[in-house]
């Protein structure tokens, strides 16, 4: 039997020694100049070219961080501009992860009426099995959206039951400003929306076959930290699920916020840094080290972002 998606994240992180993960969210006009400037690779009004450079960039980047984390998060949107070329660039991407043996995260955000949600489901959590494509392999996990129900986030779930290496992150409570304005309504009996859905994905997380042997569910949780009472609230109400959390770094958040998503034992979330990872040879702390490598300074503030969750994420 495949090895239980939580179970193998949870021992990536023990591994890796921090429960942290890289986004892979790419855009063209910040590539570093010397690929963005290579010939084939400097026209952005060329598909071929733009998702050249980009693949470059994010090769590069999957190999400097691999030895330091467990987990990356693709982002499929970032590729999907740029039409069949980008979905292409996007599962050259995660087999590349999958060759430096990462955890891949697929962000994709999927959900639909029962049909096309089993569509989905196929198309980005279960591996292919074409005899054409026998040799690639899909995202580990995937992010999922319950607003349409449990009809929609089953086709996902059932894959997680017949191939256990296999999970999904629910979204919980996002990290754009106005999340609130539906996130944060209030239902009959009290609860905000999103505490109803952690109510809905604890009751889906512990189906029979979803919890390994870490305690830990495929069901997992998309939860960025607004407040401390309301995070604290989420954790408690999801005991079983993973939390992936978003909002570090670019989007505020810092060590203080993100400590509530981690049980006491220092287990249950993997935080996510995109932005202020990806581009830090952008920002001059980095800069006056490093100059012109911007690999170093890629390197370098990845340690620093696992070196802050370090001072709350006691493993």
């Amino acid at each position: 039997m495949s090895e239980h998606f939580a179970d193998q994240l949870t021992a990536a992180i023990r591994a890796k020694k921090t429960p942290v993960c890289i986004g892979i969210d790419p855009v063209y006009d910040r590539l570093p100049a010397d690929i963005a400037e290579r010939q084939s690779m400097n026209d952005a009004s060329d598909s071929t070219s733009a998702i050249d450079g980009i693949l470059e960039f994010c090769r590069r980047v999957i190999k400097i961080v691999a030895p330091l984390v467990p987990a990356v998060k693709i982002n499929s949107a970032f590729f999907e501009q740029y039409y069949w070329d980008g979905v292409e660039a996007y599962y050259d991407l995660v087999q590349e992860a999958d060759a430096q043996n990462l955890i891949i995260i697929g962000d994709v955000k999927r959900a639909d009426i029962g049909h096309s949600s089993a569509a989905y489901a196929r198309a980005h959590l279960g591996d292919p099995t074409f005899a054409n494509l026998e040799d690639i392999v899909a995202p580990d996990a995937v992010t999922v959206n319950p607003y349409f129900g449990f009809d929609a986030v089953r086709p996902f779930v059932d894959i997680c039951k017949a191939d256990p290496n296999k999970g999904v992150f629910v979204l919980v409570r996002t990290s754009n400003e106005t999340a609130a304005e539906v996130q944060g309504l209030r239902t009959e009996d009290g609860q905000t929306v999103a505490e109803r859905v952690a109510v809905l994905v604890n009751e889906w997380a512990g189906d029979d076959g979803l919890v390994g042997a870490s305690g830990y569910s495929c069901v997992g949780a998309v939860v960025a930290p607004h407040n401390r009472e309301e995070t604290v609230r989420l954790r408690e109400l999801m005991p079983r699920s993973l939390f992936l959390v978003p909002g570090w770094g670019a989007q505020g958040r810092g060590a203080e916020d993100i400590a509530p998503c981690f049980r006491p034992d220092g287990t249950g979330a993997i935080i996510n840094a995109s932005r202020s990872v990806l581009y830090a040879y952008e920002d001059m702390k980095y800069i006056e080290r490093f100059t012109s490598e911007w690999d170093r300074c890629i390197e370098q503030a990845c340690k620093d972002f696992i070196k802050d969750v370090a001072t709350v994420a006691k493993l």
